[in-house]
């Protein structure tokens, strides 16, 4: 949580229309998705991905788990996970003041891929 808040709580993102930031979310605002298979098709994707996650990041694992449903998928060689040295969750959405967002190795991966 202390991510969250060091973001969604400061100037750096907050939004007064943001779910982070104000006390306006409504606690049946994500129910929707409780019932949503985001990785029930993943196997079947055969363009490239690659999936970007922060090494320290609370929910690393979903890319992990993520990743292991890709490959065992058709076109495993088109799969990756790049793991930001360090970074949590909201570092990657600006960079959290460390430039921690590493655009030459996804630029690489476009490069290499599409």
């Amino acid at each position: 949580m202390k991510d969250y808040v060091s973001f969604y709580k400061t100037p750096r993102g907050f939004h007064k229309r943001s779910p982070g930031s104000t006390t306006g979310w409504a606690v049946s605002a994500g129910l929707s998705l409780l019932n949503t298979k985001l990785l029930a098709y993943a196997g079947e994707i055969e363009t490239p991905v690659l999936l970007v996650h922060g090494e320290k990041a609370h929910s690393c694992y979903f890319s992990e788990t993520a990743l292991e449903l890709l490959k065992a998928g058709v076109a495993p060689d088109n799969k990756r996970l790049l793991l930001v040295p360090d970074a949590v969750h909201c570092d990657l959405y600006d960079g959290g003041g460390k430039d921690a967002i590493p655009f030459d190795a996804i630029a690489a991966f476009f490069r290499e891929s599409m």
